[in-house]
């Protein structure tokens, strides 16, 4: 059982929401990425999904893409993004990692070297944004293979037959977009996100963590009332661009920690 499983099994045992927050690898600065992922955890993070920085981040929005210019210009590679994993993972052998997102650093490094290097750093699963599972089945296969969750993004447009594809080669959890656009974009809309997981869980015995437009404490727990678990981006890193360094890492532990409270309050309330 994957670290991703064995997480969501915990979770669940315990009536608990996931909790899986999103920065941007090598953002605000290259030396700082392994402090905040740790920060993340002491916050309160169940899973991290880590950013691979990419030029053309064709689904984040204004906050996401300037932090992966300013990661690339910094020159964070996805060799180094694997070298920030393998540097977190000797002091935390526990906190599943995630990377997210294109596939042309992937197929640069080509895919089967990727997962075999995603394998020793210490990666437990890999959402490549601009994969689609119709056309990933041999890689999602790979990942498997070698012990790594393949996750795949659904959205309030998905097609029956796109997510009877997910929930036959997806493993992990599903990431649900909860809005239509690009992150840190829109108003939630919590009544569709209502009515579409328990239709997605029709098809996907895996848990469901919805992304996309949470931003603060309320909104986490009104998606939590709902969901497997809550997943956070664009707000997490506005903040690192907002603050100074000094007060970073303490200042995301503290966000981190009042989404954790505010978590733990919905679940208790079902």
């Amino acid at each position: 059982m994957s670290r991703i499983a064995q997480t969501f099994q915990a979770l669940a045992a315990q009536q608990r929401k996931g909790l899986i927050p999103f920065i941007t690898a090598g953002f605000p600065a290259p030396d700082m990425t392994v402090e905040l992922m740790h920060a993340l955890v002491a916050g309160g993070a169940d899973v991290i999904e880590l950013g691979v920085p990419f030029s053309d981040p064709m689904a984040d929005g204004p906050v996401i893409q300037r932090a992966s210019e300013v990661a690339l210009a910094q020159g964070v590679s996805l060799k180094q993004v694997l070298e920030f994993v393998r540097e977190f993972r000797t002091t935390d052998s526990a906190t599943p990692v995630v990377l997210m997102g294109y596939a042309n650093p992937i197929e640069r490094m080509g895919a089967a070297a990727f997962v075999e290097a995603a394998q020793a750093a210490g990666v437990d699963g890999v959402l490549v944004v601009d994969y689609p599972p119709e056309e990933c089945e041999e890689f999602a296969a790979t990942m498997r293979a070698h012990g790594l969750d393949p996750i795949f993004l659904l959205a309030p447009t998905s097609t029956d037959a796109r997510i009877q594809q997910v929930a036959r080669i997806a493993s992990g959890y599903i990431y649900y977009v909860s809005l239509k656009g690009v992150t840190g974009s829109g108003a939630l809309d919590l009544q569709s996100v209502a009515e579409r997981i328990p239709y997605i869980k029709q098809h996907a015995a895996l848990p469901v963590g919805v992304g996309f437009g949470i931003r603060d404490a309320a909104t986490a727990k009104a998606i939590g009332g709902v969901a497997d678990a809550v997943v956070i981006g664009s707000r997490l890193v506005q903040l690192l661009e907002e603050t100074e360094r000094p007060d970073a890492v303490q200042s995301l532990r503290s966000l981190i920690s009042d989404i954790r409270q505010a978590l733990d309050g919905a679940a208790n309330v079902q």
